[in-house]
């Protein structure tokens, strides 16, 4: 991971992590069945390492531009209470977001991959970009991931804010006994 020592001082800060979908909790890849039913894959790293921020009191949230079932069972499967979908203007849900959990901007974490990300990117503590991500958003980024979206990624970015935030090896502890 891209790190720069500002990154994990303003990790420290962090009550809130924005995920959006397509390009960072997957691949960004659109498969459809024959039937037109489209399929995501999700790994399987990044879903415990959003249950283990949640655990250590980092709450998560995804906003999505899209709108699909199948994101919908999986943030329900990982008890995402915060989920927004079809929102071409992240901005929206993201202010939602601040004011019903009554944190400012530098609280809030957001990890993108497209240019659609820009606009919360540009507002909050700690702005992410996975490696595959477009140029401008990594730019953009006080991190840059080592993995590609839909590929650990996502769990890269929690174990980096438990390490920020001294709970790592906490929670790690309970699986090394």
């Amino acid at each position: 991971m891209n790190l720069l020592n500002k990154a994990y001082l303003r990790a420290k800060k962090i009550k809130l992590i924005i995920f959006d979908v397509d390009g960072v909790l997957t691949d960004g890849g659109l498969y459809f069945s024959d039937d037109g039913t489209e399929i995501k894959r999700f790994n399987s790293l990044d879903g415990l390492g959003i249950k283990l921020l949640k655990e250590y009191g980092i709450e998560p949230a995804v906003i999505s531009a899209r709108n699909t079932q199948n994101v919908a069972h999986r943030m329900n499967n990982l008890n995402i209470e915060h989920f927004y979908q079809g929102q071409s203007d992240k901005l929206i849900a993201f202010n939602e977001l601040l004011a019903k959990l009554s944190l400012t901007a530098e609280q809030v974490a957001y990890v993108g991959d497209d240019i659609i990300d820009l606009p919360v990117m540009r507002k909050i503590g700690l702005p992410i970009a996975v490696a595959n991500a477009h140029e401008l958003v990594k730019e953009n980024a006080c991190i840059v991931t080592d993995k590609k979206g839909g590929h650990g990624a996502v769990r890269e970015v929690c174990d980096f804010i438990l390490k920020s935030q001294e709970n790592y090896d906490l929670a790690m502890a309970k699986y090394l006994v």
